[in-house]
């Protein structure tokens, strides 16, 4: 009987360590599926160089175009002082006036269309 109890308990034993490895083989890549998705492999797409001579010429162009732009408003501004310069005093003290009240419409108008704009978009929501 004795020997019969014995030879359970090693086979239970057994048994019961027979399928559980110490390792598990892909447990990593597993956990790895789980989070990242299917395949741990790199998706990343290659990135394709455009030539020296085009990525220059692109610079050199943004630059002209930048330094085109600033002139553009420099000249602008002497425009607008020499206009302003070559009038009488009341007409100059006239037009800073307009200037002043043209700036405060645009400001007004402009808070007018951001608060319709949010209202009408708490309306849809």
């Amino acid at each position: 009987m004795k020997k019969l109890i014995l030879i359970l308990i090693v086979f239970s034993v057994a048994a019961g360590s027979a399928d559980a490895q110490i390792f598990k083989k892909n447990a990593s890549r597993r956990a790895e599926k789980g989070l990242f998705g299917k395949s741990r492999s790199n998706s990343k797409e290659a990135k394709i160089k455009q030539p020296r001579a085009v990525t220059m010429a692109v610079k050199k162009q943004e630059a002209k175009d930048k330094k085109q732009k600033s002139d553009y408003d420099k000249n602008i501004k002497r425009s607008q002082q020499r206009t302003l310069d070559i009038q009488t005093t009341d007409v100059q003290e006239r037009m800073k006036k307009n200037q002043k009240e043209t700036i405060e419409r645009d400001k007004a108008k402009k808070k007018n269309t951001k608060t319709a704009g949010r209202k009408a978009g708490r309306k849809y929501k």
